[in-house]
């Protein structure tokens, strides 16, 4: 028997705020970041715009087993860290590009994730290319999400046009079942074989996001932190973010706003 959650129409309320939320944060930081400002101060906008929204965040103190208490409201990952930078007070600088992944916890229990890509002054072709194909790849993994479809399916479309842009998906970190807890089942990996992994069904709701480097696929950790994950080979490393729910027909994403980027010209529908 699977153990993973099917929400129910009320339950998806939840999500829907909670989700909605988690993008607003993004949206209030995005017009801070710019040369100058440290991921210290990203952190602390990303707390004021939860204090007034009543929300808490998910990643603050948050201790998986052999961790240490995370130690920022959400998670600032710039240039080869791939994932779980810790926010500090080190200015960002001009062609610098930064990870921002915001999780949100509502007032009823609901958790919203999601993470975008900014650019810091004018990048590299090489940095803003990375980020550009990564966003691609998200979509085109959420675009295969459909009942009756399967895990494998939506990994296999990412690493096919990862690689085929001789990009490397991380392994070691994948998206995941979200709702009342921020991991729930099941894990959604970013390579895979089609028509393998778990069967998708209506109600389902999980995250979506890719990890792509420039360089190799191999990671490891930085210093001793406990948390900061950086490419082995130094190369730049770029990743985006949303919460997906698997509809009757379809997928809708539920953490898209005002303030999300503009839609690759493929994806003709955010929920079908």
């Amino acid at each position: 028997m699977s153990s993973i959650s099917i929400k129910t129409a009320e339950d998806i309320a939840g999500m829907r705020e909670a989700c909605r939320l988690a993008s607003e944060v993004l949206d209030y930081i995005a017009p801070h970041i710019r040369p100058g400002i440290t991921t210290a101060e990203i952190d602390r906008l990303g707390k004021e715009c939860m204090d007034r929204q009543g929300t808490v965040s998910a990643t603050i103190n948050y201790q998986p087993p052999g961790y240490p208490p995370y130690p920022g409201h959400l998670c600032t990952s710039v240039n080869h860290v791939v994932c779980h930078g810790i926010p500090n007070d080190k200015p960002l600088k001009k062609g610098d590009i930064v990870n921002v992944d915001v999780t949100v916890i509502t007032k009823d229990g609901w958790f919203g994730d999601n993470s975008r890509m900014y650019q810091i002054g004018e990048c590299s072709i090489a940095a803003r290319r990375l980020c550009a194909l990564t966003f691609d790849a998200m979509w085109i993994g959420i675009q295969q999400v459909r009942p009756g479809a399967r895990l494998g399916d939506v990994g296999h479309a990412i690493q096919t046009f990862a690689e085929g842009n001789h990009l490397s998906v991380v392994r070691e970190f994948c998206g995941h079942g979200i709702g009342r807890k921020f991991h729930e089942e099941p894990q959604v990996l970013h390579y895979g074989r089609p028509g393998t992994g778990e069967l998708l069904e209506p109600g389902m709701t999980f995250t979506i996001e890719p990890m792509l480097n420039l360089g190799k696929r191999e990671i490891k950790e930085l210093g001793k932190d406990g948390w900061t994950i950086i490419t082995k080979d130094h190369s730049l490393s770029a990743q985006w973010e949303h919460t997906i729910l698997v509809t009757e027909t379809g997928y809708d994403v539920l953490t898209l706003s005002e303030g999300s980027p503009a839609l690759p010209p493929f994806v003709t529908a955010t929920r079908t």
